[in-house]
């Protein structure tokens, strides 16, 4: 049988909602996911993309993997000259990074209005959160997203991320995923088959 492949997200392991179910810290959660993952005997695989770990590196500053550990992780990064994307899915992103575009637009508009009868920082402050729900959340926005979505679409992978954008682009590609919630139950039960 082939093992499974799973590609994990910083937010797994950033996120404190998600990363409470292996640990009390970051750096604890990804250890002892990786740990979990090493008992489980050549069923699992864990692919990182480079830039996800450095990214995981630099979040992760007190990171000290022991060598059980280190022995299931393995970054790669997608192979991007060969991999191909379906048009539609840049066509839809283009048409939604329009609409987020415009939508920006509109906040930048009400902290303008805002400014003539609140305070600088007030209006700095709901600017920023505003922008960043209707311009970020729930898209693919970086680069690192994108790798994690390649790889997992080269190596047939699943997702495993608490990121609504990223999982999101993964369902629209048929890729498999698991529910942040539902990580440590889904390896525990690797350990039955």
């Amino acid at each position: 049988m082939e093992k499974e492949r799973l590609v994990p997200d910083t937010s797994v392991f950033t996120n404190p909602d998600i990363y409470m179910q292996f640990g009390k810290s970051p750096s604890e959660a990804f250890t002892n996911f990786l740990l979990m993952v090493a008992e489980l005997e050549g069923e699992v695989a864990v692919y990182i993309p480079t830039s996800v770990f450095e990214e995981l590196k630099r979040m992760l500053t007190d990171l000290k993997l022991p060598p059980k550990a280190r022995s299931v992780l393995k970054v790669k990064s997608p192979k991007k000259y060969e991999l191909y994307i379906p048009a539609f899915l840049m066509y839809e992103f283009i048409e939604e990074l329009r609409n987020r575009i415009n939508k920006g637009l509109r906040v930048a508009e009400e902290a303008v209005k805002a400014s003539a009868y609140k305070k600088p920082e007030e209006v700095l402050k709901f600017l920023r959160k505003r922008y960043r729900e209707v311009l970020r959340e729930g898209i693919v926005d970086s680069k690192e997203d994108l790798e994690l979505i390649l790889l997992s679409l080269e190596l047939d992978a699943i997702v495993l991320s608490a990121d609504k954008g990223i999982l999101n682009m993964a369902d629209k590609l048929g890729l498999r995923f698991l529910e942040p919630r539902d990580i440590k139950d889904t390896l525990e039960g690797f350990k039955l088959w």
